[in-house]
């Protein structure tokens, strides 16, 4: 066969260097074939690789022309064949990844290219639809993951007693958020701070798909304590003497006690609770407490009737029924214990007992003799008169009421006052109410914990233990507590520890939520304030002082009790009082040496007080001081400005005739225009006959000038005046 004959392999370079047969471009079915010839003039042996960038059909015989357009065109359409074939769609797990940087002039059409279907048909995408692909793989992972279904987890919540809305969705693991927009769509307004009872909680708890928890408080464990088991006697009962102030109240429990307690008292006036017991001739004790009858201890007054199983209301033979009196009878009412009445000063002949017993039976308190059954005895304190019929009263109404206590349980009771011994630290008086208190105990008091180291009865003896209805001063408490103040004796140390914090936290979460929403916007309207510290040896006294201070109102003026403690005046007391420009008040105590030095040194008065009354009327005389003045405005004259002249030195002055009055120099001074006020001033000067003059009498003319004025025209009115300024008090 001759070799013109022959068909010849062609290799091209397209970057695979790959040798293709021509035969494998051959068709059937009646479809010519074509073949490429290789031109004898052109030596192929030294181009075996052409560059793809630069390779060009006319590379080719030109003497082969008909061959060369035939070919070229089959080979365009078999290419556009096959570009235009769709690829297989990749797995949703494959990924396409490019290792190498692509280049766009790799996907350039080209003869080269054209012929080299096997090269077709591996090729690489484009970096569009590479793009395409990432983004449209990454958007069927995402709706992937979001159409995944999370199961909520139900907790279990525990809630106390009182719970902040920020450790509330801690707990529930929601976003706090999310509670406060459920809240608010309650209508109320919240915070992460604040506060919300065990009800809300468990609601709130309950609505976001949990199961709340309620924590029993530590305080309600301790309740069993409060029954009485074991061994139970009479005890003896605890008589409250009350009654309005000077009626003779400390008196009597002097005569009934035989002792002197008033001349302790300032004035001659309980200025805190006293617990004392009497032995009667039959050996039978009665606890008797003293409490103040000025009206400003009536939360005092208030805490004796709580605890009292007696009320003995004094009433002064010569002075009837008052204030305080009404107000004790309304104590004892609240606190539904009897009430027996002694009417003292029964030995004065000025006495009407008659008067008395009428007047009180408008508060349901009828006497036996006039078909009533309420005790009624006459007594008087100086002369110890009836003393034993009064105690024989009490026991008798004892008798009825069955006083009981336990003897074997732990003891409770009430703190009746506390105050902070220079030598002995806090102490306080303690009512035991049942079991027995024994030296060593461990007990919780209001929010402060203790443990007994000593207790002194009420004539001033050590004693170990302490029975029911027995008054005994306690050392050993951590800190100062109220009167009033619920006292427990507990099993250890821990547990009265717990019950402690527990207490302290719930009385440091204030905040209560407010379903007002106007409340918010509200501002209280600007006064004076008057700061005050104050300072007492006791509990009740300050108690009693802040109270009767707090009454006083104005609309101008308010005071401001920054502190409110017991114990001596030190150097914090003093420094505080000096940051805050604070009065600072001290009852029935003095400061420290070195709060004393500091006060002197810093100019800070302190002033000491040892009956209330005169406490409250300084008070009220500095918040008078605070007080803007009355202001009075008296006419002294008028004058009608009839001609102005300008003057350079003075500028512009009425020439005026004084019409009325006189018109003083240096005084106040209005214009009136057409019956309105145009000009509120001062006179500067008054001329009068080019003379300045001081005053200027009715009938006269004279040459005005006013400061900062000189508008003047004819037939206005200028008037003189002074302004009085009038102090105002309380």
């Amino acid at each position: 066969m001759d070799n013109k004959d022959k068909k010849k392999t062609l290799t091209i370079s397209s970057g695979f260097k790959k040798k293709i047969d021509t035969k494998s471009f051959q068709k059937n079915e009646g479809k010519k074939s074509f073949s490429v010839i290789k031109d004898k003039k052109k030596n192929f042996k030294n181009n075996r690789s052409f560059n793809k960038s630069t390779f060009s059909p006319t590379q080719f015989n030109q003497g082969e022309n008909k061959n060369k357009s035939f070919a070229r065109k089959f080979a365009e359409q078999q290419a556009t064949k096959a570009f235009i074939k769709k690829e297989e769609k990749p797995s949703g797990k494959s990924k396409l990844k490019l290792k190498t940087p692509i280049d766009k002039r790799d996907f350039k059409l080209t003869v080269s290219r054209a012929l080299n279907v096997e090269e077709i048909e591996i090729k690489q995408r484009s970096l569009a639809s590479v793009k395409r692909a990432r983004l449209k793989e990454k958007k069927s992972s995402t709706d992937t993951e979001e159409k995944k279904e999370y199961k909520k987890v139900i907790k279990e919540v525990k809630i106390p007693e009182q719970i902040t809305i920020q450790e509330l969705s801690n707990r529930m693991a929601e976003k706090s958020s999310d509670i406060i927009k459920f809240l608010l769509n309650m209508k109320v307004i919240a915070t992460i701070n604040h506060t919300i009872d065990k009800d809300t909680a468990e609601y709130i708890v309950k609505e976001f798909g949990h199961k709340p928890l309620i924590e029993e408080a530590p305080s309600k464990e301790i309740n069993k304590i409060k029954k009485m088991s074991g061994k139970i006697e009479k005890r003896p009962p605890v008589v409250t003497i009350m009654g309005h102030v000077d009626h003779g109240k400390t008196s009597l429990l002097d005569a009934l006690r035989k002792s002197n307690v008033v001349s302790d008292e300032h004035g001659g006036i309980t200025q805190h609770i006293g617990a004392y017991q009497v032995m009667t001739e039959k050996n039978q004790l009665i606890t008797f407490i003293d409490t103040p009858g000025h009206a400003a201890f009536t939360e005092m007054r208030a805490r004796g009737s709580k605890i009292t199983d007696i009320v003995v209301l004094v009433v002064a033979a010569d002075d009837g029924i008052k204030p305080q009196t009404v107000e004790a009878i309304k104590h004892a009412k609240a606190a539904k214990v009897p009430i027996i009445v002694a009417i003292n000063k029964c030995d004065l002949p000025s006495k009407n007992i008659t008067q008395i017993k009428n007047d009180l039976m408008r508060y349901e308190l009828v006497a036996e003799d006039l078909s009533g059954d309420t005790l009624f005895v006459e007594v008087s304190a100086t002369k110890k008169t009836n003393l034993d019929k009064l105690k024989e009263s009490i026991l008798l109404q004892a008798e009825l009421l069955d006083l009981k206590a336990s003897l074997t349980d732990k003891a409770s009771g009430v703190v009746v006052e506390s105050k902070i011994d220079k030598g002995k630290g806090p102490v306080s008086t303690i009512l035991v109410s049942n079991g027995k208190l024994n030296k060593g105990d461990f007990f919780i008091c209001g929010k402060t914990w203790g443990k007994i180291r000593a207790m002194i009865d009420h004539e001033g003896r050590v004693i170990e233990k302490a029975l029911p209805s027995m008054p005994v001063e306690i050392l050993g408490m951590n800190d100062t507590t109220f009167a009033g103040a619920e006292f427990l004796v507990t099993e250890n140390e821990d547990e009265a520890k717990e019950i402690s914090n527990f207490k302290k936290e719930k009385l440091s979460s204030t905040k209560i939520l407010s379903n007002d929403k106007s409340k918010l916007f509200d501002k209280e309207e600007e006064k004076n304030e008057l700061n005050i510290i104050i300072k007492s040896d006791v509990h009740g006294s300050s108690e009693a002082l802040k109270m009767a201070i707090d009454k006083i109102q104005h609309p101008e003026v308010k005071t401001k009790i920054i502190l409110s403690d017991i114990g001596m005046i030190n150097e914090t007391d003093v420094s505080l009082a000096k940051a805050s420009e604070a009065v600072l008040i001290g009852f029935n105590i003095k400061p420290n040496r070195e709060a004393k030095k500091i006060a002197e040194d810093q100019n800070i008065e302190i002033k000491y007080f040892n009956i209330i009354y005169e406490a409250i009327e300084y008070v009220e005389k500095r918040l008078s001081g605070l007080l803007e003045p009355d202001t009075k405005e008296n006419l002294l004259g008028s004058a009608e400005v009839q001609k102005i002249f300008k003057i350079s030195k003075f500028g512009k002055i009425a020439g005026s005739k004084v019409i009325d009055g006189e018109i003083k120099n240096k005084s106040k001074a209005r214009i009136v225009r057409d019956g309105n006020v145009i000009y509120e001033g001062e006179i500067q000067s008054i001329f009068r006959e080019k003379n300045a003059v001081k005053e200027v009498k009715n009938g006269l003319e004279c040459g005005i000038s006013l400061k900062d004025f000189m508008d003047f025209k004819e037939r206005d009115i200028i008037e003189s005046f002074i302004v009085e300024k009038i102090e105002r008090s309380i």
